[in-house]
């Protein structure tokens, strides 16, 4: 592996410096709000501002957190599981790349985040969320809505941020392990420690399983094995300057399964069984940066630079069948001024630069290195008052390679009672084409097309936050999104040969948003989350875009957390998807049916530091798809321990 080294020198700086010190630790977060006798913590959205400062019940857009409690009750061990409970959030995943859509955006629509850094691959224009393992301590926050006017193109669904905990939030030592079906192993240590002016954490997570089939009456395993390995921490070098660091290395084997291109045979177009084919994905991710703060405070300045690699590659059973290489390199300034407790002035600078290449072996495609290059200037105003919340901000980019864009996000929210608070925003987003989209990927079955425009998109929102008695509280969101020149794929005659184009009409994704979190007794309190969905291309339905998606997940604890027990309930509407089973390779229209998978788990504590558990997924063996012909896992089983020093 050939970034171990760069991995080893990074890691070990991570212990010396720290996460991003925007994310609140747990121990600070001394501030509550008050929602009649009901308590909660005044918790921090990090990714809903530049500084990362906003207080949730002052955000006017929508967002919803999963904490570590709610991600160890879940016993969640893949974070793509987890985002099925989150209002407007689509996961589909087959072996080697996992995509997740928010409110009917493409999946290279969604910026992902992770201690800060953005992960997504330079090359394919997205994240494979299906390689982001769950650590111990750590916390989820998703954005919905256009955020393009603070971070950029990638952002016009949303943001999804990832943040491991921190040394100090989480310290000590913590370690699970777990065996179960098919042959899976899941392993994670972690180590966090904290002195009066440091912080640091090591963690570790391995993922081993034979898998299950996923071709239609397939009797091959699939199978994968990841590693990730992860670093954080911070020092205070004076009252008023703080530096930190962020490191992680990802790989991810596994196997896969191919279509079948035979036009003679009656599964034509179809998964089918193909020994010898797989994946490796591998990538390196870092950030360093230095927080100043000024005027007792009221003035921050951050200064971070981070860099991603990301190398992909598929093979067969004659070797490399295709392969990518990806990298970022960016630098961020964001400047904070805090005016009398209520009024916030941000400016930020973000430049970046991205490499791609594609080194697929035997000259089919064009493989020279090719890079982009992009200036970003954002200012944001927040105002913060006891009933009313405004926030506007304004992100102008300087491309190399494209038009400059400028994006914009404004919103309000007003609470007309202790209980209940109105909320609106608007905003726009971009997102610039790709490199495989620019140039092709492989000669003859798919060509570029540099003529492509980058996607612009609006969009508008309105919601009801809702405090039901001490115990509950209640979101319902309406959105309404525009999407202009959508980059598609074309097959133009005479050849019919795949190339992208911008399309000429216009995309639209509307629906509505539930969110429902309520204790309902002292044992047990329930999570619920509905989506409603119209995602339509000049009246078609939009593929991959469930109308329907809903979750549950109740959990009982015993008095004292001496044991606890979670069901988690997902429904995924019936699907549009496509099937290229036509031998000229024009996409046909399919229709997924919908389903709905069961998981159940239990723990109790042996004693104050050693726990047992055990959890079922899909426990009711449902076979379904989430892309044409590709069968995803039935049932299985795991028992494990876990300690805490």
């Amino acid at each position: 592996m050939k970034n171990f080294a760069l991995l080893g020198s990074v890691a070990a700086a991570a212990l010396v410096w720290a996460a991003p010190v925007v994310a609140q630790d747990e121990s600070e977060r001394e501030e509550t709000i008050t929602f009649a006798d009901y308590r909660l913590p005044a918790e921090i959205l990090v990714s809903a501002s530049r500084d990362g400062s906003l207080v949730r019940d002052s955000f006017t857009g929508s967002a919803l957190v999963i904490t570590a409690d709610e991600l160890e009750a879940r016993q969640t061990r893949d974070i793509a599981d987890v985002l099925r409970d989150v209002p407007g959030v689509a996961v589909a995943g087959v072996a080697g790349q996992t995509q997740i859509r928010l409110r009917g955006s493409e999946a290279n629509h969604v910026l992902v985040l992770v201690d800060g850094i953005e992960v997504s691959d330079p090359f394919a224009g997205e994240f494979d969320v299906g390689t982001l393992q769950a650590e111990p301590g750590a916390r989820v926050e998703v954005l919905r809505g256009q955020q393009s006017a603070l971070y950029g193109p990638d952002a016009i669904g949303g943001v999804v941020a990832y943040e491991s905990a921190s040394g100090r939030g989480r310290p000590g030592f913590a370690a699970r392990l777990e065996g179960g079906l098919d042959n899976t192993i899941n392993g994670a240590l972690r180590y966090g420690a904290y002195g009066d002016s440091w912080d640091a954490a090591l963690s570790a997570v391995v993922v081993s399983t034979d898998g299950q089939p996923n071709a239609r009456n397939g009797t091959r395993d699939i199978g994968r094995d990841s590693y990730t390995l992860a670093g954080k921490g911070s020092v205070a070098v004076s009252d008023t300057l703080t530096l930190r660091a962020a490191a992680r290395f990802i790989r991810t084997e596994g196997q896969s399964n191919d279509s079948n291109f035979d036009t003679t045979s009656p599964t034509f177009g179809f998964i089918i069984d193909s020994p010898g084919t797989g994946f490796t994905n591998e990538a390196v991710y870092a950030l360093v940066g230095a927080r100043l703060e000024t005027l007792e405070g009221r003035w921050t300045h951050d200064l971070s630079a981070q860099i991603a690699d990301v190398s992909r590659e598929t093979f067969g059973p004659f070797g490399t069948s295709s392969s990518s290489e990806g990298d970022r390199v960016k630098a961020s300034y964001v400047s904070a001024l805090r005016i009398a407790g209520e009024h916030n002035l941000t400016f930020a600078a973000d430049y970046e630069v991205e490499g791609f290449r594609n080194t697929t072996p035997g000259g089919f495609a064009f493989n020279g290195r090719r890079e982009i290059e992009q200036v970003g200037l954002v200012g944001e105003y927040r105002y913060a008052g006891e009933a009313f919340d405004f926030s506007a901000a304004l992100r102008h980019d300087i491309n190399d390679l494209f038009q400059d864009a400028t994006t914009f996000r404004v919103g309000a929210g007003y609470r007309i009672t202790e209980t209940t608070r109105l909320r609106a925003a608007a905003g726009s987003g971009v997102k610039n084409p790709g490199f495989f989209e620019l140039y092709g990927f492989v000669d003859g079955r798919f060509i570029g097309n540099a003529a492509l425009r980058p996607e612009k998109s609006t969009g508008w929102e309105v919601g009801l936050d809702q405090q039901l008695g001490d115990y509950a509280s209640v979101a319902v969101t309406y959105f309404d999104s525009e999407l202009e020149g959508e980059i598609f794929t074309t097959f133009p005659p005479p050849t019919f040969i795949a190339t992208p184009a911008n399309r000429a009409t216009e995309s639209q994704q509307r629906g509505v948003e539930v969110s429902l979190n309520a204790r309902l007794a002292d044992q047990w309190s329930l999570d619920a989350a509905y989506s409603y969905l119209d995602a339509e291309e000049n009246g078609v339905e939009e593929v991959r875009r469930p109308q329907h998606i809903a979750s549950a997940a109740l959990t009982w604890t015993a008095p004292g957390d001496k044991a606890s027990a979670t069901l988690v309930v997902r429904h995924n509407g019936a699907t549009p998807d496509v099937a290229f089973t036509d031998p000229s390779f024009v996409p046909v229209r399919v229709q997924l049916d919908d389903y709905t998978l069961v998981n159940l788990n239990a723990r109790v504590k042996l004693t104050d530091s050693l726990s047992a558990f055990a959890r079922v997924e899909n426990l009711l063996d449902e076979t379904y798809e989430q892309v044409f012909s590709f069968v995803s896992p039935g049932r299985s089983a795991v028992v494990g321990v876990e300690a805490r020093f």
